[in-house]
């Protein structure tokens, strides 16, 4: 009853949103968003989710929620012909039910290096068959790309330790071992992960992060239950006693920007990069 309630609101919302008579798709995921905006084939866009944000225009789409948690209803209410999706969407059983309507769906897979960026603009270009407009965009990334990690590359010794800390919530950290964007990036950008004990997110110990001995924490530049200002996050136990607490040495990054890996990575390459290392981006 929930969920009916929820979808006809989501509904009534966008019914009082003007439709564009060229819209046709729904694009879930920020980094396919921008990789639909960079092909600029915005115009075709009829909705997306929470968080693709960038450019800002897709913003007045209507929104059918956060990415993970899509209700079918929602989606199948806004009347896309094609859905494209990057990789994670879910809950499954909600995609069972949109994968069996009658509209075509496209999953684009994550992506962590270079190579699979441009896999996700050439599935995206050939969704939206404008190849040649993909294989552009793909030869600008590319390019863009090699220059940024080239730029950030120095020798080991002068590497800083990054801790990226995906939440505080309750008073406990949330960081990232390998296998994980923020990994990635932080490779990327001339920093060394501070964690490399395991893969993915997790909760950390006090202990772990005394032993990681960061010299710089990374987060999200954002607010909510998962942020935490500057003081109270050099207050906490865990990070009070780090190299990065005695600089209070933070970096904040726009979250898609950082952790997206869409067509505007070289220039979170070199934006964390530049923060990293107090140099011009």
């Amino acid at each position: 009853m929930v969920g009916a309630f929820v979808a006809l609101a989501v509904s009534a919302q966008q019914a009082e949103t003007p439709a564009n008579p060229h819209a046709e798709i729904l694009s879930i995921g920020g980094a396919v968003t921008e990789i639909v905006a960079a092909l600029g084939q915005d115009h075709r866009l009829k909705a997306r989710d929470t968080t693709s944000t960038y450019p800002p225009s897709v913003q007045d789409l209507p929104d059918v929620g956060y990415m993970r948690a899509l209700s079918p209803e929602g989606v199948l209410s806004v009347g896309p012909t094609l859905i494209i999706s990057g990789e994670g969407a879910g809950p499954p059983e909600a995609l069972d039910v949109i994968r069996a309507a009658d509209v075509e769906f496209v999953e684009v897979p994550d992506a962590l290096t270079t190579d699979g960026i441009l896999r996700k603009i050439d599935i995206v270009g050939e969704a939206l068959e404008v190849p040649d407009r993909a294989d552009a965009l793909a030869a600008k990334v590319e390019a863009e790309m090699q220059t940024a990690i080239e730029d950030a590359r120095r020798p080991e010794a002068d590497k800083k330790r990054v801790l990226f800390v995906l939440s505080t919530q309750g008073g406990r950290i949330n960081a990232s071992g390998t296998g994980t964007a923020a990994d990635a990036i932080i490779r990327m950008a001339g920093g060394v992960n501070a964690i490399s004990e395991f893969e993915g997110y997790k909760q950390v110990t006090d202990e772990a992060i005394g032993t990681a001995a960061p010299d710089v924490i990374l987060m999200m530049d954002r607010t909510g239950d998962h942020a935490a200002d500057d003081d109270t996050l050099f207050a906490m136990p865990a990070i009070r006693l780090t190299p990065a607490a005695q600089d209070r040495a933070v970096v904040r990054m726009d979250g898609l920007l950082l952790l997206g890996f869409g067509p505007r990575t070289a220039t979170g390459i070199r934006q964390l990069n530049a923060a990293l290392y107090e140099t011009d981006s």
